[in-house]
């Protein structure tokens, strides 16, 4: 019986001894940004609305997401038309960006030091979302950028409020977010590009023409110049409401937007937007 015992307890430590080098050695999952390569220029317009908001917007390698928020009860709630409290903003976005730039040397795309920029689209609340949102960023001071005395401590995410809170600037001496600005409103006085890193425009203000056809020379013409002026006071260019069902049309504005150096392309075709950069977009194609 003893002898028996013995060979039994043998062959269990030899089976372990099989099995164990081959759980020990599995490889991690790969993490939802791995191999993909981060487009300067693209901007997920209402990123919530997408099947897997956030995740949709990294695997298609877009450096911009858009959320708007309604704050409901102290808390920041998705949703365009109306809150949608079983999703917030820590819960859809600051919470899972944790997790990715903590797993990634504290980035979201391997390799690449650039912050992924997370515009915070007030829809109501007004300036009390301020305070709340400094609160939840401050909580996250190894994932979001600062700012204090008009200079950035660069981190993993950089948050830009839009909305109720567009075209200001705030005084906080340490600020968790920054401002998204007007072309057309001019700004507060004295705010610099620290306090408004980029100016945001609807398209249908400033322009008539949809991608049918070509541009009207005077349209080309203004929008350059408005780049080059926004550019030389350290700003940033995003436009919204850019022509984005026809695919013809919206690729004859993309062409033009990415030759006037715009900084962020506004869509909700991720797919189509990547193609698009990979394919014309010197900077992406030169990366």
């Amino acid at each position: 019986m003893r002898a028996t015992r013995t060979f039994l307890l043998g062959a269990q430590t030899a089976l372990a001894l099989i099995v164990l080098p081959v759980t020990a050695h599995a490889e991690p999952a790969p993490g939802p940004t791995d191999g993909v390569q981060p487009l300067e220029r693209a901007h997920a317009h209402n990123d919530y609305e997408h099947q897997r908001p956030l995740f949709d917007a990294l695997s298609h390698g877009f450096r911009s997401v858009e959320a708007d928020v309604w704050l409901v009860d102290g808390e920041l709630c998705i949703g365009h038309d109306a809150p949608d409290c079983s999703r917030t903003l820590e819960s859809l976005y600051l919470e899972p960006l944790a997790e990715i730039a903590g797993a990634n040397g504290g980035e979201i795309y391997d390799g690449s030091t650039e912050p992924l920029r997370l515009y915070v689209d007030v829809k109501d609340g007004g300036q009390a979302v301020w305070d709340v949102l400094n609160d939840q960023l401050n909580d996250r001071p190894q994932l979001v950028s600062s700012w204090a005395n008009d200079r950035e401590t660069t981190r993993a995410v950089e948050v830009v409020v839009s909305g109720q809170l567009a075209n200001q600037a705030f005084d906080d001496p340490v600020r968790w977010a920054s401002g998204d600005g007007r072309i057309v409103t001019p700004p507060p006085a004295d705010a610099t590009s620290a306090d408004l890193v980029v100016l945001s425009e609807s398209w249908t203000r400033l322009f008539t023409w949809q991608g049918i056809g070509p541009m009207p020379e005077h349209e080309r013409q203004k929008l350059h110049e408005l780049v080059d002026r926004a550019h030389a006071g350290g700003h940033e260019v995003r436009f919204w409401a850019t022509p984005d069902i026809e695919p013809g049309a919206r690729e004859a504005v993309w062409r033009e937007l990415v030759d006037a150096d715009v900084d962020q392309i506004n869509t909700d075709h991720l797919t189509a937007l990547e193609e698009f950069l990979k394919s014309h977009d010197p900077a992406e194609q030169n990366s």
